[in-house]
């Protein structure tokens, strides 16, 4: 693959709970302007705290993530672990502690176990240890994941690479889960922000496999500005092309997820309403278990739309119900067109629509169907 200029990336099993990789660094060099956003929770981790602080400054020059473990819910020693985190990042390759973003994901409740962390990064010799790839780095991340989530797009002589960790625990309050973005590009760090804001927006901020939002939610982009700069516009159509990418691999590896959902409404008052509509279709349990089934029970999607209650300009002799494209509601859903449109669910990939013949908003959201293996992860996950 193509990969931006100017990052280092050391991936390593520290031990934090089994022996597989769970601790990334990435160093940019020159330091980058970045941009994120993080979790609206009222639990969010120290690390959230700490890279919101980073994110002030406007630069940063680096990151590192800690999985299997959120250090959330600590108190006043996940705090301080969360800075000694930092701290020894920023040692390591010889930055300010400030410049460091820190992100965790993992188990609640349970403190870093600091000093296998310590005796992890005491030997390490920067740059001889940052001899890894972004493909190591999107491994380096996972959780329950299945697979590592990466993607990357070329704009002009510039490079964006994109990583991402997540299957659950994925209702999106303003970010999601972890993704992490990297560029040559040179961006100022104002348009950097109005731009992952925007396409978070459209993207991460349509994803949903549970309804739960995370506490560690982030979502950050580093731009260090060796490849020249970019047309802005085309910058932001590969950047959007890239985290879209990222969000279909995330839904499809929902935990114990057996196919993508993706939901297009249409004909709603404005966005923000065909986005409301389009979440209450994605996250209902009936629809998805429907999905799951390959059933073409179109009265899930009519009672999901319904219960829109505060949408008070729907009408349900304006709306129109489709499966993978077949009109099932209001014309005559048939034999022949229920078959059809069970076909389309039995496949890998589900489109649900719902025009609500108002008026010109759009939204489309993407999310997985509901199986007995999510029960299974996720009544097993600290055991």
């Amino acid at each position: 693959m193509t990969v931006p200029a100017g990052f280092r990336i050391h991936v390593g099993s520290a031990g934090i709970k089994d022996s597989t990789r769970d601790l990334l660094v990435v160093e940019s060099d020159p330091e980058a302007s970045v941009a994120g956003v993080f979790t609206l929770s009222r639990f969010a981790g120290p690390s959230i705290k700490l890279s919101r602080s980073t994110m002030a400054a406007g630069c940063s020059r680096g990151l590192v993530v800690v999985s299997k473990n959120a250090n959330v819910a600590n108190g006043a020693e996940g705090d301080a672990d969360a800075s000694e985190l930092r701290s020894l990042a920023a040692e390591v390759i010889g930055a300010d502690p400030e410049s460091i973003v820190v992100a965790s994901t993992g188990v609640i409740g349970r403190r870093y176990p600091m000093d296998v962390i310590r005796t992890y990064f005491g030997p390490l010799a920067w740059p001889e240890v940052a001899t890894a790839e972004f493909s190591d780095a999107a491994e380096a991340i996972m959780t329950t994941d299945t697979h590592s989530k990466l993607s990357e797009a070329k704009v002009g002589a510039a490079t964006i690479v994109g990583i991402a960790k997540g299957v659950g625990m994925i209702e999106p309050d303003m970010a999601t889960l972890l993704t992490f973005f990297f560029t040559d590009a040179a961006i100022d760090s104002g348009v950097l922000d109005a731009m992952l804001r925007r396409v978070v927006a459209r993207t991460f901020n349509a994803l949903s496999i549970d309804t739960d939002t995370s506490t560690s939610d982030s979502a950050v982009i580093w731009a260090n500005g060796l490849a020249g700069s970019v047309d802005l516009g085309e910058f932001e159509a590969a950047f959007l092309e890239v985290a879209l990418a990222l969000v279909r691999m995330i839904a499809a590896d929902g935990e114990g997820a057996s196919k993508l959902i993706e939901v297009r409404v249409t004909g709603a008052r404005d966005d923000a309403s065909a986005k409301l509509v389009a979440k209450a279709i994605v996250n209902s349990p009936l629809v998805k278990t429907a999905v799951h089934g390959a059933d073409p029970n179109w009265g899930r999607l009519a009672m999901a739309v319904g219960k829109c209650s505060t949408e008070t300009d729907i009408d349900p002799d304006r709306v129109r119900l489709s499966i993978g494209g077949v009109e099932l509601y209001p014309s005559a859903a048939d034999e022949a067109k229920l078959e059809r449109a069970a076909a389309h669910l039995r496949g890998d990939e589900v489109v649900l629509g719902a025009d609500l013949g108002i008026s010109e908003g759009s939204f489309t959201v993407y999310g997985c169907d509901l199986t007995d293996g999510y029960i299974r992860v996720n009544a097993d996950y600290t055991t």
